[in-house]
């Protein structure tokens, strides 16, 4: 009696829940490569704390260039992020089309001269909204 599908015990019997892909480095990092529909962005600080929102949620993003330092301000329905850093304006543009998965803080201390010229994030700010 064939009803349309076929059950696999033998690939069931196979799988270990509790094996974590995560170990084996399949986590991806990278941006973004294509449109997709949900997409999260994830801050990173130095001392590896993190915390994500949703791109859904954004609702502004303004970039304002300074003479050394560039400020990023991504104003979410909850939150308010300021992102510091060197050279922001690749960063900001990604930002428009939704492309950053990960946006990592390093210590101002360990930026190099010649690192300046790309994008360096030293300062994330995480404010929430008042109700």
């Amino acid at each position: 009696m064939n009803q349309g599908f076929k059950l696999r015990f033998d690939q069931l019997r196979e799988s270990d829940p509790t094996h974590d892909d995560t170990a084996s480095g399949s986590l991806e990092t990278d941006p973004y490569q294509q449109p997709g529909y949900v997409r999260n962005v994830c801050f990173v600080w130095p001392d590896n704390r993190r915390m994500f929102f949703n791109y859904a949620y954004l609702v502004a993003v303004e970039f304002e260039p300074g003479h050394e330092t560039n400020v990023i301000k991504l104003s979410f329905s909850s939150h308010t992020v300021l992102v510091k850093g060197y050279s922001l304006e690749p960063l900001f543009m990604a930002l428009l089309d939704h492309l950053p998965r990960l946006i990592t803080a390093i210590e101002p201390r360990y930026v190099l001269a010649e690192d300046k010229t790309e994008a360096v994030v030293i300062e994330i700010h995480v404010e929430k909204k008042d109700a």
